[in-house]
């Protein structure tokens, strides 16, 4: 028998609409925005609804009737008059047991609901293709406490009826690499079986020391709290997930020589040699013969209204241009674009200005001194070109590219390069030196304002990556997930085509945004205070915004 908890009111200025209600109960009873209630409506049907707010109110006229009442103000006095007081809360309507949608009527019966019922009332029961994204927690800390998992429609973050992820929060606090990767554990774990339609592999960049360059080893809970890893295993096996970290992973690192005394990874050399001598690690390079069609991913910061770094790059790339067609190595490459920048040099004609080579090459010479950049392959090294390695990725395997070394503008070439080539590989332009490519392939990026903020000149050749994968990759299978401390910085069609919200703890100042209008005020005060390990998620299928909680990693976990 669920426990009955208030009434509902109505009243002239106040009535209940076919949307929301009000409802009173006891102002000593536990409830939190977000929690489900359930009402006793006409032919024998309950309606439920979402917590939207929670009030307080008494029998006093004004401000001024309790201060009087405690002796005009002696905060030492209790007052002698007993006041009526009380909680009332706004409920958004979110689901009837009969389909009937008309207001609830006045002094209607309010109860909690049960675990199936807060399913039910969710929309949660009925969901196709299930993927587990957390779990709810409902009336918290009181003996009616429900822990009910969620789990949504897979074709609506995967493809193809919806696709891509967008998760914002402030850093540390908000977890955002931690939710992603949770969320593609449990894509792992559920694809990971052969009589699945769909396969899918993972391309995840690793952007902030070596958090990710052990997801395959298992975390060893390493804290004060002898019974962390207990619950935390606990939890996984609960939402219906294995204990084991992820399978099938490769780890890419940039190329350095070993005897360098500077190294392009924060792994330990002794870590670099295990994971190569287990045939898990390799080294990428970039070269020239290959790669010189993605010079201008190194241009994605610089502002070229008028185009003339395109034209360069354009001319550098032209297999029929005698002065860059027959170069070899980067070597070659640089000495000519160093001709190109002396006055008087021969060749262009007065099409592009001596001074925007100039531009070019201050841009081209500070990246190809990166040992990434180098002359040859040496496939039985542990070395590769990171395209060649992409157009074999196969079913449930997790690609680690490591980025979190490299400055800016080199990490911004890997990662448009990387993009380009899971774009064109699913397009079908590798057919002939690639085996058959997962159906889907998730590309995971943290830090994605670098890329596509609202602030990156128009021209940069990694947003207008970004926005085909946005816009188009959908029905490819190219899906994205992405993370960023601010999503009122993101360019809007990014978010706009993103089918999964996913918004962790922020401050005041970013919830004023226009980008969290359609949020109710409630809510928005509640992201300012979400707790490491919540998120207010929002997906097609679910009937309203859901507060989600996800266990701590189940990988490794290096300590800052």
């Amino acid at each position: 028998m669920s426990k009955l908890i208030g009434r509902i009111l109505a009243t002239e200025k106040n009535p209940t609409t076919i949307d929301e209600f009000n409802f009173w109960t006891n102002s000593d009873l536990k409830l939190s925005a977000f929690d489900i209630v359930k009402v006793e409506h006409i032919d024998g049907s309950y309606t439920f609804g979402m917590i939207e707010n929670i009030s307080h109110i008494t029998d006093a006229q004004s401000f001024l009737t309790n201060f009087i009442s405690s002796d005009f103000g002696d905060v030492n006095i209790n007052e002698p008059t007993l006041r009526v007081g009380m909680n009332y809360a706004k409920a958004k309507v979110s689901f009837n047991s009969g389909n009937l949608y008309t207001p609830v009527h006045n002094n209607a019966k309010v109860y909690l609901a049960s675990a199936e019922e807060i399913t039910m009332a969710l929309g949660l029961d009925r969901i196709q293709n299930p993927l587990v994204c957390g779990s709810l927690r409902m009336y918290e800390g009181t003996p009616e406490e429900v822990t009910v998992p969620v789990r949504l429609n897979s074709k609506f973050i995967l493809g193809p009826e919806g696709a891509h992820l967008n998760i914002s929060g402030i850093s540390g606090l908000a977890a955002k690499t931690s939710y992603a990767m949770f969320l593609m554990k449990a894509i792992q774990d559920r694809y990971q079986s052969d009589d699945m339609d769909d396969s899918v592999a993972f391309v995840i960049f690793n952007v902030k020391g070596k958090d990710l360059m052990a997801i395959d080893k298992p975390n060893d809970f390493s804290s004060d709290n002898p019974d962390e890893k207990e619950r935390t295993l606990a939890e996984y096996e609960a939402l219906g997930l294995s204990t084991d970290p992820f399978k099938n992973v490769k780890y890419y690192i940039p190329f350095t020589d070993p005897k360098s005394a500077k190294q392009s990874t924060y792994l330990t050399k002794g870590e670099i040699k295990n994971n190569i001598d287990a045939g898990q690690l390799k080294k990428f390079k970039y070269i020239y013969s290959d790669d010189k069609e993605n010079i201008e991913m190194m241009f994605a910061d610089i502002d070229d209204p008028t185009q003339t770094m395109e034209s360069i790059i354009s001319k550098i790339i032209d297999k029929e241009d005698n002065d860059f067609g027959g170069l070899s190595t980067w070597k070659d490459f640089m000495d000519k674009v160093t001709e190109k920048t002396q006055k008087g040099s021969p060749g262009d004609k007065g099409d592009i200005s001596v001074l925007s080579w100039r531009k070019f090459k201050r841009v081209i010479r500070k990246a190809l001194q990166d040992e990434m950049f180098a002359n040859r392959v040496n496939n039985h090294g542990a070395e590769c070109r990171l395209a060649d390695e992409l157009k074999q990725i196969r079913k449930n395997e997790v690609y680690v590219v490591d980025i979190a070394k490299l400055p800016e503008d080199k990490q911004a070439f890997v990662f448009g390069d990387a993009v380009r080539t899971i774009y064109n590989l699913k397009l079908g332009e590798y057919d002939a030196e690639s085996i058959d490519p997962p159906s889907r392939i998730i590309i995971f990026i943290d830090e994605l304002n670098k890329y596509a903020s609202k602030d990156v000149p128009k021209t940069s050749p990694i947003l207008r990556e970004i926005l085909d994968v946005t816009e188009r990759g959908r029905s490819l299978g190219v899906v994205l997930f992405a993370a960023e401390q601010f999503r009122s910085a993101i360019h809007a069609r990014v978010t706009g085509n993103c089918a999964t919200h996913a918004y962790g703890r922020t401050n005041s100042i970013e919830t004023s945004a226009k980008d969290y209008s359609s949020l109710p005020s409630t809510y928005k005060n509640m992201l300012t205070r979400l707790e490491q390990g919540d998120y207010l998620v929002q997906n097609p299928i679910f009937r309203s915004i859901l507060k989600i909680n996800f266990p701590k990693p189940i990988y490794k976990q290096f300590k800052q």
